[in-house]
């Protein structure tokens, strides 16, 4: 089955492997400066489950664009670690052989590292015992085996570490009520939590079976440490199913907001301008369907309420606020400047020449007592 996943690309995939190319890439020029400065000169790109590197189409998969993209780095292709695995031989075989063919792989001061084997107990000992370099580790099993709390914790634990699984939401929905699979969920929830959802989520509509599983899960992350915790769905071709979610897990607030914009780019719909952190083929088709929520006129209410009677910078708000909404800094700069517009708001400013509706650093925000 899992050999069948690369023979062709789906859009689905696409999106998945430009969220994740993006995000690496962005985080890479955020952390090298400091690793160059502090630390031991190495940044490292993680894949868990990397495949044999291209589809049936010739087309490459994340690990070739990631090298491909190093090599025309220079500061990048100094300090790049790249490991490779894959429980699939010949996955990893084809895999070497494809990096050995990328034009100008010898440039790169580290080569490339594949290995073979099942992600399991082994592995997740190596990463708690393993103190890592700053790293960007991308987990895509084909199921649920081999995605663990443990794996997530062992590969965030260190400076400048974080990492984005991608959870398949319809294998482990049903495996939730599975006794044969009572493992595997242990695994990735903890037992006790296991066994609560599973009494939980009984006779639940599907739309708050998916809310509890995603909280559930979301809880036990950051139990383990992982303080940002952003997911994007992948909805089926009718758009009326979940199939999968692409899990972002981050310690810092920078590596949040860097990968809330990137998913906020990838998203099929909008309303008001407030992505919908999700891929559907159908949403193109059912535009009126999104602009019914009017999420911006939440955001204001919201806004008034929660800082009442305080003052703040609109990046503070930005960081207070934003933390578990859709919402990114584009919104808050739309509304701010209507409640501005408004008079629900007052900025004040050392800078006589302000324009109203803008709002740098030095801008304080005062929100009205209720």
């Amino acid at each position: 089955m899992s050999k069948q996943f690369f023979e062709e690309r789906s859009d689905q995939s696409e999106v998945k492997a430009r969220i994740v190319q993006k995000y690496f890439f962005a985080w890479a020029n955020v952390v090298m400066p400091s690793a160059m400065r502090f630390g031991n000169n190495r940044i490292a790109y993680i894949d868990l489950y990397a495949g044999p590197g291209r589809y049936r189409d010739g087309s490459a998969s994340t690990p070739l664009l990631v090298l491909e993209h190093a090599i025309q780095d220079e500061r990048m292709r100094d300090m790049l670690v790249a490991l490779f695995n894959d429980k699939n031989g010949d996955h990893t075989a084809t895999l070497e052989s494809e990096i050995s063919k990328l034009p100008g792989i010898q440039k790169l001061k580290h080569k490339p590292s594949v290995s073979c084997g099942e992600v399991d107990a082994d592995a997740e000992d190596f990463f708690t015992r393993t103190n890592l370099v700053p790293s960007f580790s991308f987990i895509d099993p084909f199921g649920y085996k081999g995605l663990s709390l443990k794996i997530i914790k062992g590969v965030i634990k260190d400076w400048g570490c974080d990492c984005v699984f991608f959870f398949n939401y319809s294998r482990i929905n049903a495996g939730v009520s599975n006794d044969k699979v009572k493992k595997h969920m242990n695994a990735l929830f903890t037992e006790e939590v296991a066994s609560v959802l599973k009494s939980d989520l009984s006779g639940k509509a599907p739309e708050l079976r998916e809310a509890a599983i995603l909280e559930a899960l979301t809880n036990a992350i950051r139990k383990q440490g992982g303080k940002y915790v952003l997911p994007f769905t992948f909805a089926s071709s009718s758009g009326k199913r979940t199939t999968h979610k692409l899990i972002f897990v981050s310690k810092h607030f920078k590596g949040y907001e860097i990968m809330k914009e990137v998913m906020a780019r990838e998203s099929s719909s909008l309303d008001q301008g407030v992505p919908s952190f999700r891929y559907s083929p159908a949403d193109a088709s059912t535009p009126l369907l999104f602009s019914l929520a009017r999420p911006l006129d939440a955001l204001k209410g919201d806004l008034l309420k929660r800082f009442a009677g305080k003052a703040l910078t609109r990046d503070e708000i930005y960081q207070q606020h934003s933390v578990d909404t859709p919402y990114i800094k584009k919104n808050y700069n739309e509304v701010l400047k209507q409640m501005e517009k408004d008079g629900l708001i007052t900025a004040t400013s050392t800078n006589e020449s302000r324009k109203l509706g803008t709002f740098a650093d030095h801008v304080e925000i005062a929100f009205p007592k209720r």
